[in-house]
């Protein structure tokens, strides 16, 4: 999932940062070092922007070594671009460059108190097709001593998986066999229906039992799993059991259960995305066969 890899910067502090956590993600080999350069305002000196894109150029250069000095094999692109926005043109990228997946950092809370996505992450959230790995604003901060340790090098130790057992959940669930240095998977599901208490409890009693199962699944492929059912509201639910179990990456299908399939992004998922604080890879399933 992480052998080939799109990487937008924009050389602000939690980008760097972001790209310094690359270190510390398994499997990845090649990574496509990308600038997105806005032309479509003008400058104070009229419409050069000469200038600004050699030096996007130096700088991409720079981080280019760093990560090639570690291993990666790296090829940087600056993209102008003169109409549309960055988040079309990162989406473009990825296509034409074939990469696995996207790791993109979130710019924070921004103007917005409490939302946690920046209006790029949510584009390409919405509107992309590759695996989508999202680092959260809390870590690309101050990455150093404990907070460091904990987040980078052990980003796949702990993985929140919720699922509402649709297909496309069950096609996310695959991907986790793709990911290496997997440690521990917490598997969620939130019940949100039930008009009466017995209703309720024959709905746990289900959910219960489609938990197992997959927790079968996984221990016989070698996951160590712990199962969890709560009741209540899925995104509120989600992000607080990942601070309870101090989860270091929530995993979600793109899209779950409901009747408007043509939504470009699950209300769930976007939910979670907009207010948890942990990373986030979301698996984009509308239109992928279910293995």
């Amino acid at each position: 999932m992480f052998s080939r890899v799109l990487v937008p910067t924009d050389f602000s502090e939690y980008a760097k940062k972001t790209i310094l956590c690359l270190t510390r993600i398994p499997g990845i080999k090649e990574v496509v070092l990308q600038h997105v350069f806005d032309a479509t305002q003008h400058t104070k000196h009229g419409w050069t922007h000469e200038a600004h894109i050699e030096n996007v150029r130096i700088q991409l250069e720079e981080e280019k070594k760093f990560l090639e000095q570690l291993g990666f094999v790296v090829k940087v692109s600056v993209d102008v671009i003169t109409s549309g926005n960055i988040s079309t043109a990162i989406l473009k990228k990825a296509e034409c460059e074939k990469v696995t997946s996207i790791i993109i950092g979130s710019r924070g809370r921004g103007l917005v108190k409490g939302l946690m996505l920046g209006s790029v992450s949510a584009d390409i959230l919405r509107n992309g097709k590759k695996p989508l790995l999202i680092f959260r604003h809390s870590f690309a901060g101050e990455l150093k001593g404990e907070v460091f340790n904990r987040s980078c090098p052990g980003i796949f130790t702990r993985i929140l998986f919720p699922t509402d057992f649709s297909d496309p959940a069950q096609k996310a669930l695959s991907s986790i066999k793709d990911i290496d240095g997997v440690g521990e998977v917490h598997i969620l599901h939130v019940v949100t229906k039930g008009e009466t208490h017995e209703e309720i409890e024959s709905n746990v009693r289900e959910a219960t039992k489609r938990l197992e199962e997959i927790k079968t699944g996984l221990t016989s492929a070698g996951f160590k799993v712990k199962s969890h059912i709560r009741l209540g509201r899925p995104p509120d639910e989600i992000i607080s059991l990942a601070d309870a179990e101090d989860i270091s990456l929530i995993l979600m299908s793109s899209h779950g259960k409901g009747l408007l399939t043509e939504l470009l992004i699950g209300s769930t998922t976007l939910g979670v995305a907009i207010h948890t604080n942990h990373p986030l890879l979301v698996i984009h399933t509308l239109g992928k066969p279910l293995n």
